[in-house]
Formats: C-alpha cells, structure tokens, sequence
C-alpha cells in the first residue's frame, strides 16, 4: 500500500519531525509513507471572507497537484467522520483488500481545505470538533496509520 499525507506548510518544529520520521520507520514494513508539503498562503489574521476563499483556493489548486489520479482521498475536516482507531484501520483494511493500494490523507491550513479539494475528496476524517495545529495533526495521522495496521495485523500496540 502506497500511502500519501499532503499537507499545507512545512513542518518546522523538530520534535514533531522527529516523531513522524520515528512512525515512517516503522511503517516501512507495512506501506510505503510519504509525506509531501506543499506552500502556504500568507493569511493575516484580518482577512476578509474572499480574501480566506482566495487563499484557501490557491492552497487548494497545490494539493491537488499532488494527488495521484488513482489515489483514494481522505480530506481531514473539523466536519468529518469521526472514527475510533479500530474502526480508522477497518478502513484502511478494506481500502487494500479491495484494491485501493493509493491512499491519500490530505490536511489543509490555518483556513481548512478549498471545496475543490473536499470535491475530490472520497471521504473525510475527523479527529475532533477541536481545532489543532495543522502540523501536530501530521504526526497524530502517521501514529494512527501505523496503529491501524498493527490492530488489522492483531500485533500488540494499541491497547
């Protein structure tokens, strides 16, 4: 399984890199991982609603640059669906049992995703009604991939 996290931003924080290279490692027996960064916007904080829509929309156009055609798309969104970890790697079981061997996580900036993005999207994935830091939810994402396969495969790790 080929899996993707295209994210707005570049992850600056070490510790946080850290912590995603940590899970990339041990996915690499699993899935391959990339995680690909594509620019942000400077967004003050006074922006007007078209100014927003503008900014999400050029964000938007670069993600979707990224996606492979044949990837199946998660958008992750305050709004999406709420899973609990058995259930994310129920998902991502049967995405590769039937054949979806592209999987592509996407995460958006400070605004959120373009609705060009979300229209692409195959699915959404939500972790909370809480907003976090886009670049925390990167390595929440990865240690919850590597979860997921560690409960579809029953080895010990997510008790």
């Amino acid at each position: 399984m080929n899996i993707s996290i295209i994210s707005v931003g570049k992850l600056k924080e070490k510790y946080l890199k850290m912590g995603i290279d940590e899970y990339i490692k041990r996915l690499s027996s699993y899935a391959k991982m990339d995680i690909i960064e594509v620019p942000d916007e400077k967004a003050p904080e006074n922006l007007s609603d078209a100014d927003m829509l503008i900014v999400k929309e050029k964000e938007g156009e670069r993600i979707l640059s990224k996606i492979a055609e044949d990837a199946y798309v998660i958008a992750l969104a305050i709004k999406g669906k709420e899973h609990t970890s058995e259930s994310l790697a129920k998902k991502i079981d049967q995405l590769a049992t039937y054949g979806n061997s592209k999987v592509a996580f996407v995460i958006g900036g400070s605004l959120g995703l373009s609705d060009a993005v979300m229209k692409r999207a195959d699915d959404t994935l939500s972790f909370s009604k809480m907003t976090f830091p886009h670049q925390l939810m990167k390595l929440v994402l990865v240690e919850q991939i590597y979860r997921s396969f560690r409960i579809n495969r029953n080895e010990p790790y997510h008790k």
